[in-house]
């Protein structure tokens, strides 16, 4: 799989695929991911990639030669299945989206800033926006590099145990049950009996119970989705 990221500010994302599971699926070449300056495909002078607003306003709108020129070099190399928005007004992300996501062979990336893109890319260029909260962020780069880390870690292969990403928060819209490890008595803090049982389908059912009851306490809404009473 690859993605590809389209910023005004790439350093901010380098160390990010540096390290841990992002670092050994790249390794693997299970994922290539690729980071695009868009001022290299501007044809200012300055290196420009964003102007003043039509109709007046605070804040600069970043510019459609630029994003559009580094997209379309892109593409002459291969097909994209998405090319992405990181936006706060795109679609709420969630693990059915990056299930989906991690399906596809080649992904790019547009990380927002200032007061975020023409919208002329968005109505023609953009398949599909994407936020990662009700928030607002300095620039994209931060929810991309979210992005790929939760597409990247459910690509067959990358993790040591493949059955760890299926068990995690949100695959089965309930979030995971409590997790523990040694030593099984710390300061007369006791890890539940069940847990030493080595008895795997009351464990299963136990763990099953208690996502069920911190879904019910801390996501309602999750198990209104999943129609779990």
């Amino acid at each position: 799989m690859r993605i590809d990221i389209l910023s005004a500010v790439p350093n901010l994302l380098n160390s990010f695929f540096e390290h841990s599971i992002l670092k050994r699926a790249i390794e693997k070449q299970l994922l290539e991911v690729q980071i695009h300056n868009i001022r290299d495909y501007t044809n200012h002078k300055q290196k420009q990639i964003d102007d003043y607003q039509f109709g007046g306003g605070a804040g600069m709108v970043m510019m459609i030669e630029p994003i559009l020129n580094c997209i379309e070099h892109l593409q002459k190399e291969r097909k994209y299945d998405e090319i992405l928005y990181t936006t706060p007004d795109g679609e709420l992300f969630n693990q059915a989206i990056a299930n989906s996501l991690s399906l596809k062979e080649n992904i790019i990336i547009v990380c927002g800033h200032y007061k975020g893109i023409d919208e002329r890319l968005r109505e023609h260029i953009i398949t599909k926006e994407i936020s990662i909260g009700s928030f607002v962020l300095s620039g994209g780069e931060l929810p991309a590099a979210m992005i790929v880390d939760a597409i990247g870690r459910i690509i067959p292969g990358v993790l040591n145990d493949e059955t760890s990403a299926l068990t995690d928060s949100f695959q089965d819209n309930l979030l995971a049950p409590p997790v523990y490890t040694r030593p099984a008595d710390y300061k007369g803090w006791k890890v539940p009996e069940i847990l030493l049982s080595g008895h795997e389908k009351k464990i299963e059912e136990w763990r099953y119970e208690k996502s069920i009851e911190r879904t019910k306490a801390r996501r309602p809404d999750l198990l209104r989705e999943n129609e779990i009473e």
